[in-house]
């Protein structure tokens, strides 16, 4: 359980970039619909159904493979440049592997987030590995 909630920390920091790269490769929208993250605001869902709760778990096994994999590229990058390359490339991986589970980000990372704050979200997900 420990290893988990390790792994989902360490993609939920990767991650946490996602949306600011996101927002600086679009043009800028005079909208304020754009991503926000509903854990500073207070108003995190912890509800999660059990469909978004296997979606998870099964991204979490993917994205997991996905930091061993990266983490050990970045290790050995030349440059701070390098390394910042890498870590875009795994979160572009990463982004991917979630919404190839039929999540999105805000929500794969309510989750993550809500697993590391709320013990019935993190029973749940536990019971479902």
């Amino acid at each position: 359980m420990n290893k988990l909630m390790t792994c989902a920390t360490m993609s939920l920091a990767l991650l946490a970039g996602a949306p600011t790269l996101y927002a600086q490769s679009q043009p800028e929208q005079t909208d304020k619909s754009g991503y926000s993250d509903p854990a500073a605001s207070g108003e995190a869902k912890t509800n999660f159904n059990d469909q978004e709760l296997r979606q998870f778990v099964e991204a979490q096994s993917g994205i997991n493979e996905i930091r061993e994999e990266y983490m050990a590229k970045i290790e050995k990058a030349d440059s701070q440049k390098q390394a910042q390359e890498l870590q875009m490339e795994a979160n572009d991986e990463m982004v991917s592997v979630i919404e190839e589970e039929g999540l999105d980000i805000p929500t794969y990372n309510a989750i993550a987030t809500a697993y590391n704050s709320e013990p019935k979200v993190r029973n749940r997900v536990d019971a479902l590995m």
